[in-house]
């Protein structure tokens, strides 16, 4: 698929077929990921491929955050959220955790770790679209709470970035997006 047309077609995919996605795709997804522009080569991201009973590492999370913003329950109360979370996290075959590792290296300002992992990002959705793929960067406060960083073992100033989830398009194709034109938000400066 042509580079323009990918950017211009993607959109995000929130149901997808339960049907597994061949390994060979996902490794595809994750070398375009890693290709991402970041300063001084410090390749800040992680990842953490979760299909079968793997995804249940983010049943966990889920769970974790919603039991620590809940208070005081129950058993059962305790069960249904674990039910419920575990929906949340099987909505896709693959669910890829994304996170940004910034380097201690102090030339590099940690917000360009960050905006070198969402770039990375970006690559894995443009290149699951472009394999025929339905692919949605999920985001929200869970991913950013200090009980899903636990989950993922991160430590220090490591942070989530989002969640991709992964599998063959269950929709419709989305309508064609509307954007402003980029003259509206662009100033021309030659002199």
């Amino acid at each position: 698929m042509d580079l323009k047309q990918a950017i211009l077609e993607r959109r995000s995919i929130g149901k997808v077929k339960s049907d597994p996605v061949d390994q060979a795709l996902i490794e595809e997804i994750l070398e375009a990921a890693i290709w991402a522009p970041n300063h001084a080569h410090t390749e800040p991201w992680r990842f953490w491929v979760m299909t079968g009973e793997g995804r249940k590492l983010l049943a966990r999370g889920y769970a974790e955050v919603a039991m620590a913003e809940s208070g005081t329950l129950t058993e059962e109360e305790t069960a249904q959220i674990h039910a419920n979370q575990e929906k949340k996290a099987f909505r896709a075959p693959v669910v890829i955790a994304v996170a940004v590792s910034p380097s201690a290296n102090r030339v590099v300002p940690e917000i360009e770790e960050y905006a070198a992992a969402h770039a990375a990002v970006q690559n894995m959705l443009l290149t699951a679209h472009a394999l025929g793929l339905g692919a949605i960067w999920r985001t929200g406060e869970p991913t950013y709470h200090a009980k899903m960083k636990e989950t993922f073992g991160l430590q220090g100033k490591e942070d989530l970035v989002g969640f991709i989830y992964i599998g063959y398009p269950d929709m419709p194709s989305a309508p064609k997006a509307v954007r402003s034109p980029f003259a509206q938000k662009t100033v021309w400066v030659s002199e």
